[in-house]
């Protein structure tokens, strides 16, 4: 007799993917500046320490909400006891407040349209349930989010789709790739319900363009299909071009807000990001369909944010000054700590995707593979795994469909470590470029001591063919 269902024996969560494998190295040996000097630097890890101080400042000149005190008397009680699952309305007023903010404010949100979630994992989960029945579809272009694997298919059975982005054009969405992975979809018999994006794009670093939008907002109406874009990055933009949410592009495209391709339109977003705040599990959906809110606020009971998050949070949202001075300051510490990666990765022979948001760099390693395969990217995550100590996520982890790009964060440690980690990347590949210069000129050698060979060998037969006729 099965004593475990299905579920539970099933191996498809995904935690065999090099992404996570690549964590539990980490773990097995993390890097201490003290303890362990020579330990695994994590650079596999998309989290937003940077701005950190500046939640800590907030929190010590607001006593009362980390005390969970109002007008200096405790509230802890009414906290402490049953809430409601549609949230706290000051948190759900504030939460949009402050994405309107990041948004430049060009765009508005309405708080009786937000569903609240145990972050942007349960969010896009939500949705799945939502959108999509088990064995139906939805395209996502590639390279994406590896946690993709497991968030949108393990529970709920639906299929993903890539839409094949290459480097020819900075892996942008393409007209013909969307058809593409809309014909494969077809031709394995899955009915596409959807499309999902990041904007800005984990792991790329970088914004959706306008034609790209455009782009996609005309398939999904032209196909009848939902559209989610996942903007948990928005408020990591450091650099031109700036941040467009896909609310502004139906807006600009003077769509009325009654209309189907509103309400098959849905943004995900979190404050793991860009308030750095992973561990309070916060995140939210936004629709304009009133049944897609209503059901994913029935199922969001299985995932709450507590109320003393809310509470703690709505305090620190609503200060607008806070917000408006944080969103300034965390985008320049992240333009700088992008500057000094880009600039570790120049000095260490290696380049990457030109970027403009986000906590990583999409880099391009593919002149150290031994030759242009995922079997050789794989050799070469593992020497920088386990040789060079530096754990950061092979392309393949992100489907993506060219070998040789990894995605490398840095935002999760101190500048010193940093450095460090560039050291030990410009060490490997002087050494790497060494050993491989040194193959090749013995090859050559070896070649020309062939060739040599031959050429000796020849002339002494050409000889002693001749020989006799000349005696």
């Amino acid at each position: 007799m099965r004593l475990l269902s299905r579920k539970a024996s099933c191996n498809t969560h995904g935690q065999d993917s090099s992404y996570f494998l690549g964590w539990q190295e980490y773990e097995k040996n993390p890097y201490d500046e003290v303890k362990n000097p020579k330990g695994i630097i994590q650079m596999g890890l998309a989290e937003n320490q940077l701005s950190f101080h500046l939640l800590e400042s907030w929190l010590a000149k607001n006593p009362d909400a980390a005390g969970f005190k109002r007008d200096g008397k405790s509230i802890f009680r009414e906290l402490a006891l049953f809430q409601d699952y549609h949230g706290l309305p000051a948190f759900k007023q504030a939460l949009v407040d402050f994405m309107s903010e990041i948004r430049g404010n060009k765009v508005t949100f309405d708080p009786n349209h937000i569903v609240l979630t145990a972050g942007a994992t349960s969010a896009n989960e939500t949705l799945m349930f939502c959108l999509a029945e088990p064995g139906e579809a939805f395209l996502l272009p590639t390279p994406y989010y590896p946690g993709f694997d497991r968030d949108l298919k393990w529970r709920t059975g639906v299929e993903i789709v890539p839409i094949h982005c290459t480097s020819s054009n900075g892996f942008q969405i393409t007209e013909a790739a969307l058809n593409q992975a809309f014909e494969e979809a077809e031709n394995r018999n899955l009915r596409v319900k959807g499309v999902l994006v990041t904007n800005p794009s984990n792991p790329l670093g970088t914004t959706m363009t306008s034609n790209e939008h455009n782009l996609l907002v005309s398939f999904i109406e032209a196909k009848k299909i939902h559209l989610i874009s996942d903007e948990i990055y928005s408020g990591t933009v450091f650099t031109s071009p700036g941040f467009v949410s896909v609310m502004e592009i139906l807006k600009n495209r003077n769509y009325d807000k009654f209309s189907e391709v509103w309400k098959r339109v849905h943004v995900v977003y979190s404050l793991s990001k860009d308030l750095g705040l992973p561990g309070f599990r916060v995140g939210a959906i936004y629709s304009n369909d009133e049944m897609v809110v209503a059901a994913a606020t029935k199922m969001s009971s299985f995932g709450l944010v507590s109320s003393q998050t809310q509470y703690l949070l709505s305090a620190m949202l609503s200060d607008r000054n806070f917000t408006k001075k944080y969103i300034s300051e965390n985008q320049k510490r992240l333009k700088k700590r992008h500057g000094m990666l880009v600039s570790g990765l120049q000095k260490a022979g290696v380049s990457c995707l030109k970027s403009n948001a986000g906590l990583f760099c999409w880099v391009d390693m593919r002149h150290l593979l031994r030759s242009n395969t995922f079997e050789a990217e794989m050799e070469l995550w593992k020497k920088i795994v386990y040789d060079v100590k530096l754990n950061i996520s092979p392309g393949s982890s992100c489907h993506c469909t060219e070998p040789g790009w990894f995605r490398v964060c840095f935002a999760n440690m101190s500048e010193e470590t940093l450095e460090l980690a560039m050291q030990r990347l410009k060490s490997f590949v002087t050494e790497y470029n060494r050993i491989n210069n040194s193959n090749k000129e013995s090859s050559a050698k070896n070649s020309r001591r062939r060739s040599l060979t031959k050429w000796v060998f020849r002339l002494s037969f050409d000889g002693a063919d001749r020989q006799p006729e000349e005696r």
